[in-house]
């Protein structure tokens, strides 16, 4: 079955966490799947200095922590540093390794011995095939799932490239490839200061996706993304995410 992952880019508030939450809830009742939810306490790869992070790591997880008691979802978060993996794996059920990370050892180490799924994010300079060194790293420290993801490839200056030749390559590695539909629609620091995006090429990458052998999906979404905190550019609006997920079962 398909794996789907979905949700703001960072903790905003608690009422953005609850709004997006609900939908997720009446999206798998309705359409019989099981989306995990998403969300950052920090961003730690902002283009500025002065743009928005997020809540922290205390204060995020025990966000986090209260959607999964309030609304029963399962939780995915990204962690920067090491010595975060063991905090979140008491909270998190999918630890992901952001792209830009995807190799450092240290941290595919310790998010492995969480004994949680850890989603690694296949770097913007990297194949798919170069993706089996990430990969060993975390199973021969001790996880027992892991998922790779595609998110695009470096195309010159502010700009982004799917291969969808990557999901099938990593598709010979990992059991579980996922594609990042929204990062990937990206336009990485093109906004004077900030991200861009194209957030109408979303449900084509997924279906796109589809069609190379892709078997779990990852969407950013936001009730009004023009007004999110982060990556508001390429977010998918909440409203359309269960015409994509239903297009995609």
């Amino acid at each position: 079955m398909n794996k789907f992952v979905a949700g703001p880019c960072v903790i905003e508030s608690a009422e953005l966490l609850d709004c997006v939450a609900a939908k997720l809830v009446e999206i798998n009742a309705r359409l019989g799947v099981d989306i995990i939810f998403k969300a950052s306490f920090d961003k730690a790869n902002r283009t500025s200095l002065s743009s928005y992070r997020g809540v922290g790591l205390d204060k995020g997880l025990q966000m986090l922590s209260d959607v999964k008691s309030k609304w029963g979802l399962k939780l995915c978060t990204d962690i920067h540093e090491a010595w975060q993996a063991a905090p979140a794996g008491e909270v998190i059920d999918v630890v992901q390794i952001p792209a830009f990370l995807c190799r450092q050892t240290d941290l595919l180490v310790a998010a492995a011995k969480t004994g949680k799924i850890v989603n690694i994010k296949k770097a913007q300079f990297l194949s798919g095939e170069d993706m089996i060194y990430p990969y060993e790293k975390a199973v021969k420290s001790g996880a027992q799932e892991v998922w790779l993801t595609e998110r695009g490839n470096m195309f010159g200056y502010n700009n982004l490239i799917v291969d969808f030749r990557n999901i099938a390559d990593m598709k010979k590695i990992a059991p579980t490839v996922v594609m990042d539909c929204t990062h990937s629609v990206q336009r990485p620091g093109a906004a004077g200061g900030k991200t861009g995006g194209n957030r109408e090429f979303v449900p084509s990458m997924a279906q796109a996706a589809k069609a190379f052998g892709a078997n779990g999906f990852f969407f950013e979404v936001h009730p009004d993304p023009d007004k999110g905190m982060s990556d508001a550019a390429n977010m998918l609006e909440l409203e359309k995410l269960e015409a994509v997920v239903k297009s995609l079962i």
